[in-house]
C-alpha cells in the first residue's frame, strides 16, 4: 500500500512511484510513500477502491484503477486471469470495453534477498485529511501537521505529528501556549458526509461550527474537537477558539440531523474529483469506521469448461485480442503466419492452423452488441444466470477418476452414494481441484448491492471515465464436495412447505424486511422477486450444518470453508431446475488444496458426516426457543429455527449473511414435520 508523499506538510498529487524515483536519484534508499500492506482478499472484500483502510496512525483510501496503470507500466507484461464466463458478466455490467480481469499488482521475490516487486503496490490517498491532535485537540487539515515515515522496513510507523503541541489548557500547571512544546501524534477526525449515490466528502467543520457562515474573528480560525464519550458516535463538540463558537456533532446525527447538513457536492475522493454534473442529494453523517461506508459489488464464478463450441471460439478470440491489442490485431488479421509469430510468446496456438487464426482474429474484431442491447440484457439479468452454466457442467458424469479439464483446471471424480446416506441425496461428486475467480465491478455506499434495484445510478465507478478497460480480481484455488438432492422428492416436499403456516410467516417477515430495509432510492420492486424458494432454505441450511461437521473432520477451519448453493425451480429449457450444494475451501495459495476435504467424499465417510451433521442439527443449546422461533409482526428477521449455537456460520463462509435458514425445513423438530430428511433419531 502506497500513499501520496508529503514534503514539509504539503500534499502533492498522488505519485508514490515518482516519489521513489526522486529519492533514488537523490541517493536516498528510503521510500516515504509506503504506509502499509493488505492481502488481495481483504483489498477485494473490505478495502477496495473508495473504501477507507485503518492504519495504525491514520486512514487511507485506495485510489481508482486509473492510478494503478502506472504501477503495471513498470513491468514488461500485465498478467490476466482467465475466466471467460465471469468476464461476460462483467462486460454486461460495465460495457464491452472491458478486456480482461487482472490480479492485484504483486510480484513475488525470486530469493529471500531479492527486491523484485518492491515498487509494486496499491496507490492510496490519506483520507479523510482532517486530523485531531491527541495532545491539545487541535482540529486541522494535514497540511498543519508534520509527516514522519523514515524506517524503510516499518511502514506501519508512518505518522502525522503536531509540532509543537503545548497540550490542553491547564495541564502540568502551565497555561496553554507556554513552554517549549513537544511532538504529539494526531489521529483521523472521524466524521464524513455521504450520499445515497456513493459520494463521500470531508465534514465541513468550519462551516458547521459557524452555522453555515464564516468565522467573524479570523480568516483561518483555530478549531478544536472536544470528545465527551471516549470517541463513540457523534459525541464530540466542535469549538472555534478564534470566536468561541461551539456546536455539538449530535445535531448532525439521524434523520433530523440531515436538515442541518449541506447538500452533497458529488465528491469521489478515490478518483480525486467530483461528478461532472454535480449532485444535489441529501447528505448524511457517516463515521470513518461505519459498516455501511463501503459495500463491494462483486461477481464470482467457479471456472468450468465451456460446453458450447461457439462460446469456446469467442473465448479464444478474446484471449488473442488481449494478447495483441486492437491495433496489432487489425493490422495482421489477414496474416495467419504473422499472428502465430506474435502470439507464440504469449499463448499456445500450436494446434491452430493459420486459417483458423485469421478467422479468430476477424471474430475478435467484430463489433459488440449495442449499448441499448447491453442495457436491456442487464435489466433482465439475474445473478442465478452465472450459476446455471456451473450447474449444467456438474450434471455431466466425469469420464474417470481425476478427470481434468486443462483450460479451467477443474478436476472431478465420480462417487457412488452410500446405502447409509440419508434418503434424498441422489448424487455426489468429489471436486479434487477447482479455481474460483472474483471480480470487483464497483461499490455502493449506505445500502449493499442486493438491497438496491437502481444499480445503474447507485454503482460507484472505479475509473474516472466510468468505463474501465479492465477490472481487478482474485483467483482462489481449492477443493470440495458436491451433493445433489433428488428432484422428484424435493418438488413434492416443496409443495407441502409452500402450503404451511411456517412458510406464510417467513413470507410476511420478508415483506416487512423488504419494506423497512430496502434502499429508499430504489424503484418499486416486487418483494417476492427477492424471496428465496423453500429448496434454497433447505440447501442453505444443509450447507451450514455440513460446514460445521466437515470442519471437525477435514483439518480445515470452519471459516475457511465456503458454500455455493444451486437452488432454483424450472425456468425454461435454458434453466433446468437445480438442487445441489458445493462445499469447498478456496485460498489464494496451495492451502486450499491439501486434500483433507476431498478425502471425506469417500462414500462411507461422507454418509457418516451427513448423518452426524443432521443429528447434531436436531439439538441446540438455545432450544426450545430456537426450535420454535417464527417471525411474527412486527419482527422481520429472515431466519427461523437457526442461531449461532446451531446453524449460523461466519461471514466468510455464508453467501447470504446468515439469512434464509431454518432447521425445521431440514429435519423434523418437536412440533414440526416439515423436515426434508425427516427425524434423524428414527433412522
Amino acid at each position: 500500500m502506497s500513499t501520496e508523499p508529503l514534503i514539509h506538510g504539503e500534499s502533492r498529487p498522488l505519485d508514490p512511484l515518482g516519489d521513489a524515483d526522486r529519492l533514488t536519484e537523490a541517493g536516498v534508499k528510503k521510500n516515504f510513500a509506503k504506509v502499509g500492506s493488505g492481502r488481495p482478499s481483504s483489498l477485494l472484500y473490505t478495502y477496495g477502491p473508495g473504501a477507507i483502510m485503518d492504519l495504525p496512525h491514520f486512514t487511507v483510501m485506495p485510489s481508482g484503477l486509473d492510478d494503478w496503470e502506472r504501477i503495471w507500466a513498470r513491468r514488461d507484461g500485465v498478467p490476466s486471469i482467465h475466466a471467460p464466463a465471469l468476464l461476460e458478466v462483467v462486460r454486461m455490467l460495465l460495457g464491452h470495453q472491458v478486456r480482461e480481469i487482472r490480479p492485484f499488482p504483486r510480484q513475488p521475490s525470486t530469493t529471500a534477498y531479492s527486491r523484485d516487486g518492491a515498487d509494486l503496490g496499491i496507490p492510496a490517498r490519506v483520507f479523510p485529511q482532517w486530523m485531531r491532535c491527541t495532545g491539545c485537540d487541535r482540529l486541522a487539515p494535514i497540511s498543519s501537521f508534520e509527516y514522519k515515515n523514515t524506517h524503510p522496513f516499518r511502514p506501519d510507523e508512518a505518522i502525522f505529528e503536531h509540532v509543537p503541541c503545548h497540550g490542553r489548557r491547564g495541564t502540568r500547571g502551565k497555561e496553554r501556549g507556554k513552554g517549549k512544546g513537544r511532538r504529539q501524534p494526531v489521529v483521523t477526525a472521524r466524521y464524513l458526509l455521504a450520499c445515497a449515490d456513493g459520494h463521500l466528502d470531508e465534514f465541513p467543520y468550519e462551516w458547521w461550527v459557524h452555522d453555515g457562515g464564516r468565522c467573524p474573528a479570523a480568516d483561518a480560525p483555530v478549531l478544536k474537537m472536544i470528545d465527551h464519550a471516549g470517541g463513540r458516535g457523534a459525541s464530540a463538540t466542535i469549538v472555534c477558539e478564534s470566536c468561541s463558537a461551539k456546536r455539538p456533532m449530535n445535531q448532525a446525527q439521524g434523520e433530523v440531523g440531515r436538515a442541518n447538513l449541506p447538500r452533497c457536492r458529488g465528491r469521489m475522493p478515490h478518483l480525486d474529483g467530483f461528478v461532472p454534473d454535480g449532485c444535489r442529494n441529501e447528505a448524511r453523517l457517516m463515521l470513518v469506521g461505519a459498516s455501511n461506508l463501503w459495500f463491494p459489488a462483486l461477481a464470482s464464478a467457479i471456472v468450468m469448461p465451456r460446453l458450447d463450441p461457439a462460446q469456446r471460439r469467442r473465448d479464444l478470440a478474446d484471449q488473442i485480442a488481449v494478447a495483441l491489442g486492437t491495433e496489432k490485431l487489425a493490422k495482421y488479421a489477414a496474416n495467419g503466419e504473422m499472428l502465430r509469430d506474435l502470439l507464440d510468446a504469449r499463448m499456445d496456438v500450436s494446434e491452430l492452423a493459420d486459417a483458423e487464426l485469421e478467422e479468430l482474429a476477424r471474430l475478435a474484431l467484430e463489433p459488440p452488441e449495442t449499448e441499448d442491447e447491453r442495457h436491456a440484457r442487464r435489466e433482465g439479468w439475474d445473478p442465478v444466470d452465472l450459476l446455471v452454466p456451473e450447474w449444467r457442467y456438474l450434471q455431466r458424469e466425469p469420464a474417470s477418476q481425476f478427470h481434468e479439464d486443462a483450460a479451467s483446471g477443474l478436476t472431478l471424480s465420480p462417487r457412488v452414494v452410500s446405502a447409509r446416506m440419508p434418503g434424498g441425496v441422489s448424487r455426489v461428486l468429489a471436486v479434487d481441484r477447482l479455481r474460483k475467480v472474483n471480480a470487483l465491478v464497483g461499490f455502493t455506499r449506505i445500502d449493499e448491492m442486493d438491497r438496491v434495484n437502481d444499480l445503474t445510478s447507485r454503482l460507484v465507478p472505479i475509473t474516472r471515465a466510468g468505463r474501465p478497460e479492465w477490472v481487478v480480481g482474485t483467483e482462489d484455488r481449492g477443493e470440495g464436495i458436491f451433493l445433489q438432492l433428488e428432484e422428484v422428492r424435493l418438488a413434492a416436499w416443496e409443495a407441502r412447505v409452500v402450503a404451511s403456516d411456517l412458510w406464510a410467516a417467513h413470507q410476511a417477515a420478508h415483506r416487512r424486511n423488504f419494506e423497512r430495509r430496502f434502499s429508499e432510492t430504489a424503484t418499486q420492486v416486487d418483494p417476492e422477486s427477492r424471496f428465496k424458494p423453500p429448496r434454497y432454505w433447505l440447501l442453505h441450511t444443509l450447507a451450514h450444518v455440513m460446514l460445521r461437521q466437515l470442519a471437525m473432520s477435514s483439518g480445515y477451519g470452519a471459516a475457511s470453508l465456503t458454500e455455493r448453493v444451486y437452488a432454483w425451480g424450472a425456468g425454461g429449457p435454458e434453466r433446468p431446475p437445480a438442487a445441489g450444494v458445493l462445499i469447498a475451501t478456496t485460498s489464494s495459495d496451495s492451502d486450499g488444496t491439501l486434500g483433507g476435504l476431498v478425502r471425506l467424499s469417500d462414500p462411507d465417510l461422507l454418509s457418516g458426516v451427513v448423518r452426524s451433521a443432521l443429528l447434531q442439527s436436531s439439538r441446540c443449546s438455545s432450544d426450545p426457543l430456537c426450535a420454535q422461533r417464527s417471525p411474527k409482526d412486527p419482527e422481520d428477521f429472515l431466519h427461523g429455527a437457526a442461531c449461532h449455537c446451531c446453524v449460523m456460520a461466519s461471514e466468510t463462509s455464508c453467501e447470504r449473511a446468515n439469512r434464509f435458514l431454518d432447521r425445521r425445513l431440514l429435519i423434523d423438530l418437536p412440533g414440526s414435520d416439515l423436515g426434508f430428511f425427516g427425524d434423524p433419531r428414527r433412522w
